[in-house]
Order: structure tokens, then C-alpha cells, then sequence
């Protein structure tokens, strides 16, 4: 086994409060909005999931890295968070079909990460404080890093989803399939694309500020709206292509970001979560079926469900069983429908995967 030299680290927050720990092994500082995952699995996905750019991820599980990574596991082409703490950071791992260990993959990307933080006081502190901006850091001085975190921007009304779009359409399938579907990529999750491909679909992905017009082109039987991070009320680009399809009643299907991207265009208002929702096992309930599902999701944004029950055109169709937050909605005359949390996530129950078929049954109706 090899020496690593480890420095002492710190999380600082915005408020001025400090947490001592240990560097994996890299110097340097990071910062972003600290949210945490109560995953127990997944950190891999959690990782290069682009709905978490500009956070620093705090993970409740006291194991990261015991499994290494696997290249057929991500998300995107990158890690996407802006640095880690954790409790246990596993330099060594024993997954049969690990195809490098974590510290490596966090090398190649040159990702800052500290650990031996006490992750349950951190916790515990932001879920009565909220969210807010923090920095990691082997520099340890205070003054500097307090000043550096002046200028980390707010996530309240910060667009990100410029930063993590493709640059260039592309397409994902085989073109010989039965459907075609017209993407809009505001952060997409490479296992939506699997999951749409596995129902025969032929996806075309387009850039976040691509037109209506140029996603039309394509010809598409359906639209689809991806998950992404930030702030949703600047994606007015979106919100347009969103407006456009209900106005033709085409198929549309939205997801996390999507979600909110089709309430705004609509004039139903979202806002900021204290914490937001981040983990494998958020209980929702279908007030369709009545059935309950086990979700993942993975949002600081939701719609306004005041004014959302308010609206003539839509139904509540989901809501979170914790705090009776929006987790899905419908409109009545238009088919659209949407989902706050991650169906195509599955990370072992896979409750919520019928809503890809869902939606293949709406495009069936409208040829």
C-alpha cells in the first residue's frame, strides 16, 4: 500500500462556520453551494450528473470510493460536482469490475476532495441553516478564503445550464427506430437517453438555447425536456420551446429541470428550496393510482404548488411524502406532463420507470 500525504483541510461556510479535516491527497481550494446525498450507492452517477454543477456534494454515506469507478457508470463526460467531503475516502477498492480506483478518476480531473470531515454535524447544521455557499481548502488561511467566498455567486437565479449543454447537436440510437424524439439539452443524464433508446426511440439532442423551429425540423413524434442545475427562472430560451410545443399539443415529457422549465412557461412560479431534496429513497406518492414509489432525485428548485393547484390547465398528479412538495404534474387538454424527481435513476427499486412508457403511450395517441 502506498504513503499518501495528507494535509490538513477545512470546510468553510458562509457564515463563517468551520470544518477541520484531511485532504485526499491534492492541494487546492473549491467552492460552490454545499449540498449533501443521502445516498448509500451511486456516487459514481452522483458525481457526473450535471444537475450538480457548481455544488460542493457532501455525502452522508461514511464510505466513498470502496468500490471504484466504472466507466460504463456515468452520467456525462466529466464530473460535474465542484469538489467532495466526505467522512472515509477509500483509496483502495474491491469491486470485481472496477476499472480504476477513485482518487485516480478524481486526479485525471483534477477535482478537489477532503475527507474525515464529521459529515453528521455538517448535516445537521445546513439542514436548520439551509444551503448555503462554501468553501474547501488546504489554504488555510481564513481571511483569504472568506474573501474568495464573497464572490461564489448565488445559486438563486444563477444559469448554469449554458455551462453543461452540448455545444453541437448529436444523436443517441439506432435511426432505424420506431420514434423520434427532440431533446433539449439543459443538463441530460446519459441513462435518460439509454432508457429512451430502450423503448425504440432515436433521439436527436439539441444545445439549451436551440429554437423550437430547429428542434422541429427533425420531425420528432415527441419532446423531451432534460434535468439540469440552477436556477430555472433565466432559461427563458427553454421556456419558449416549452410554450411552443403545448401550443401545437405535441408530446411533451419533462424532467427536474424540464419540470420547472414547463410551470414558468405557464406563469406557475418556482422558488428555492431551505434544502432541497438529494438521495435514492424520497418517498412519493401518485395521487393518480394512489400507488407510492421509491425515487431518486436531486433538485434546490420546485414548483410553486399554490399556485400550481391554482391553475385551470394542470393536475397535480405526484407529490413528495415528506413535505407535500410538487413532484408531478399534468395538463389537462395539452399532452404534457412532467416530473420533479429521476425515473430513469433506478438505483434498485425501479418504481418509477413506467413514466418512459407513459410517455411512449402519448406519442402512440397523437400519430
Amino acid at each position: 500500500m502506498k504513503y499518501i500525504q495528507r494535509k490538513k483541510a477545512i470546510l468553510l461556510l458562509e457564515d463563517g462556520t468551520i470544518f477541520e479535516g484531511k485532504s485526499i491527497g491534492m492541494d487546492g481550494t473549491a467552492f460552490g453551494e454545499i449540498c449533501y446525498n443521502t445516498g448509500m450507492t451511486g456516487y459514481q452517477e452522483i458525481f457526473t450528473d450535471p444537475s450538480y454543477f457548481g455544488q460542493l456534494m457532501l455525502t452522508t454515506n461514511a464510505h466513498i470510493g470502496n468500490y471504484g469507478i466504472n466507466n460504463d457508470e456515468i452520467e456525462s463526460d466529466s464530473i460535474k460536482i465542484s469538489g467532495l467531503v466526505c467522512k472515509n475516502f477509500s483509496f483502495n477498492y474491491s469491486r470485481v469490475d472496477a476499472h480504476d480506483s477513485l482518487e485516480n478518476y478524481f486526479k485525471q480531473q483534477n477535482l478537489m476532495a477532503i475527507s474525515d470531515i464529521d459529515t453528521r454535524a455538517v448535516v445537521s447544521y445546513i439542514r436548520d441553516k439551509g444551503a448555503m455557499n462554501a468553501i474547501i481548502s488546504t489554504d488555510l488561511n481564513i481571511d483569504s478564503l472568506k474573501e474568495k467566498l464573497q464572490s461564489v455567486p448565488n445559486m438563486e437565479g444563477l444559469e448554469l445550464a449554458s455551462k453543461v449543454s452540448t455545444k453541437e447537436p448529436y444523436f443517441f440510437g439506432d435511426e432505424n427506430a420506431t420514434y423520434k424524439i427532440s431533446a433539449l439539452d439543459i443538463g441530460i443524464k446519459k441513462n435518460i437517453l439509454r432508457n429512451l433508446a430502450n423503448r425504440d426511440c432515436y433521439i436527436k439532442v439539441f444545445p439549451y438555447n436551440t429554437t423550437f423551429d430547429e428542434m422541429n425540423a427533425f420531425n420528432p413524434d415527441g419532446f423531451f425536456l432534460s434535468n439540469g442545475p440552477g436556477d430555472p427562472t433565466p432559461l427563458k430560451s427553454a421556456q419558449e420551446v416549452a410554450k411552443e410545443i403545448i401550443k401545437r399539443d405535441l408530446p411533451l415529457f419533462g424532467i427536474c429541470l424540464g419540470h420547472q422549465v414547463i410551470a414558468l412557461a405557464n406563469g406557475i412560479p418556482t422558488y428555492k428550496m431551505h434544502n432541497g431534496h438529494r438521495g435514492i429513497n424520497h418517498p412519493v406518492k401518485n395521487l393518480i393510482t394512489g400507488k407510492g414509489e421509491v425515487t431518486s432525485q436531486n433538485h434546490g428548485f420546485v414548483v410553486n404548488r399554490e399556485e400550481l393547484e391554482k391553475h385551470d390547465e394542470f393536475e397535480l398528479t405526484h407529490i413528495h411524502l415528506n413535505d407535500n412538495t410538487v413532484a408531478g404534474m399534468r395538463m389537462k387538454n395539452k399532452n404534457c406532463f412532467s416530473v420533479q424527481y429521476h425515473p430513469e435513476a433506478s438505483p434498485g427499486p425501479h418504481d418509477s420507470s413506467y413514466l418512459f412508457d407513459e410517455f411512449i403511450e402519448n406519442i402512440k395517441k397523437s400519430k
